[in-house]
């Protein structure tokens, strides 16, 4: 595993990351802290000495190598984006372990799970240990919160009357509300949407799947608002 410029920069105060002799045999993470010079791990209250001693082989990039998790989702909390995604659950939807991902990888406020609770983190990857997820019984539940929060919905579906993903100007602080695989964003939701988006299709599909298009749709907010200086 390489390290880039931007990893190295990242780490503060005068923190070290493992060189490729350090890692041993571990090709999913780092074994425990090894310093060729035999010096103790820096005294950071954000490293977990339980990884330290043991590895760390967790899904996460190089610049949170031993960190404990809560020292990582602080992390997260300091720089996260302004857009929220929704996704309707209704009929225990598999896409929301793979909408969680996607939201932890842009950095996304929170994602909102409308309908049952329970959803199947197994496409999440065990991203949802550093991703805000919030519960909603109902679309009302849901667009009470945005009205609270001050967001402003944005219904994402292939729908007469959509305006396309590709040159709509998302607003800043938005949700972006998906519907569950199938039926797609509900009635309800649509008509009290600011604003519906379509993804732009070429094939024979009458849909893409919902998980794809959330990513598509949470990187056409990336592009437009946030600051790539500060990506991985």
């Amino acid at each position: 595993m390489s390290h880039s410029s931007s990893d190295t920069a990242r780490l503060s105060p005068g923190e070290h990351l493992p060189g490729p002799t350090e890692w041993g045999e571990h090709p999913h993470g780092v074994g425990p802290w090894l310093d060729e010079h035999g010096a103790p791990p820096p005294d950071d209250p954000r490293l977990d000495p339980e990884l330290l001693a043991h590895g760390d082989r967790r899904n996460v990039v190089d610049a949170y190598r031993y960190w404990s998790r809560d020292a990582i989702v602080t992390d997260i909390d300091a720089r996260r984006h302004p857009f929220h995604v929704a996704i309707e659950n209704f009929g225990h939807d598999a896409n929301i372990g793979t909408v969680v991902r996607t939201a932890n990888a842009f950095a996304a406020a929170a994602v909102h799970i409308v309908g049952r609770r329970r959803w199947n983190r197994r496409g999440a990857m065990v991203t949802d240990r550093y991703q805000h997820i919030e519960h909603h019984t109902d679309i009302a539940e849901l667009l009470a919160f945005a009205e609270r929060t001050g967001l402003t919905v944005v219904a994402v579906d292939n729908v007469p009357g959509s305006v396309p993903l590709e040159t709509a100007r998302l607003p800043r602080d938005c949700l972006l509300l998906f519907g569950q695989e199938g039926p797609g964003v509900t009635a309800h939701a649509k008509d009290a949407a600011a604003m519906t988006v379509s993804i732009a299709q070429f094939g024979s599909t009458r849909s893409i799947n919902a998980g794809v298009a959330a990513g598509i749709a949470m990187h056409a907010w990336i592009r437009q608002h946030a600051d790539l200086a500060t990506a991985w």
